[in-house]
């Protein structure tokens, strides 16, 4: 079984730590074989962790905190435009670790990030799999939720605060909730601008999209533009899955076969 050890990487600095030179992020890694990265969504990797994946895929792994999470830097606020911070900063983590060619797995967040880095440099990435990945910035169906994050963290539940303040810190996980959520809050006052800077139809790594058909997070037909501007992509909806289908019980291992068999395809 593949086993991560935590490691510190020094990079020349971070959009999403403005003024502060160099950033000391900290990341995961193991493995051996061809590298993935995995990018964790709004509450952090140790909330979704790859348990199956790591241990049955054949792969190295690099699992980078961003700036904000876990052991990286803390912050105050996350800017609106933080998914396009922190492409840049993971292109300066991977240039640092002399990473020229890897695939990608991005949750949530880091689903939007690892499409922003596959439109940045498309050579440098061999696969692309996106999970639970956002494409319309209104979301009303989480507003709420988004709501909760800024206002009253605690009311998530006594199992959620004990995971994020493993992950985060006792002293600091309602602060990265509160700005994750004020940031979307934000996001969603813009609901005429993109993600992708209207060039996902652009995109030419192979596309891997895994979804949980009861998803909390997902607006009705909200996949349908990845359809209509990426037609090639390969869809997987998972039945009975949430948020974070890599990560329940009840699916993380057919989650594993479906991302194994795409990586297999495309020879990443």
């Amino acid at each position: 079984m593949t086993e991560l050890v935590s490691r510190r990487e020094t990079i020349d600095g971070s959009p999403l730590l403005p003024g502060t030179r160099p950033v000391e992020l900290h990341y995961r890694a193991g493995g051996r074989g061809a590298p993935i990265v995995l990018l964790h969504g709004g509450w952090g990797y140790g909330f979704y962790p790859h348990d199956d994946a790591i241990a049955t895929l054949d792969r190295r792994f690099i699992v980078p905190d961003r700036t904000g999470y876990g052991g990286s830097p803390h912050v105050a606020e996350l800017p609106p435009t933080f998914h396009v911070a922190a492409a840049i900063e993971t292109e300066r983590l991977l240039d640092k670790l002399g990473i020229d060619r890897c695939s990608l797995w991005g949750h949530s967040d880091g689903a939007v990030i690892a499409t922003l880095l596959a439109l940045r440099a498309p050579d440098r990435y061999s696969g692309l799999i996106v999970e639970a990945i956002h494409l319309d910035r209104r979301k009303p169906r989480s507003r709420d939720f988004f709501l909760q994050m800024v206002n009253d963290p605690d009311a998530f539940g006594e199992r959620v605060a004990r995971k994020l303040a493993l992950d985060h810190g006792e002293d600091y996980w309602r602060t990265i909730l509160r700005a994750g959520g004020k940031a979307w809050l934000d996001i969603a006052a813009t609901p005429n601008e993109d993600f992708y800077e209207h060039r996902l139809h652009e995109l030419r790594v192979p596309m891997l999209v895994i979804h949980g058909a009861d998803d909390p997070r997902t607006e009705p037909g909200e996949l349908d533009r990845i359809r209509r501007e990426v037609p090639a992509a390969r869809i997987e909806m998972i039945e009975g899955g949430g948020h974070s289908p890599h990560s329940a019980r009840g699916t993380a291992a057919g989650v594993t076969a479906i991302v194994a068999d795409f990586l297999r395809i495309i020879q990443a």
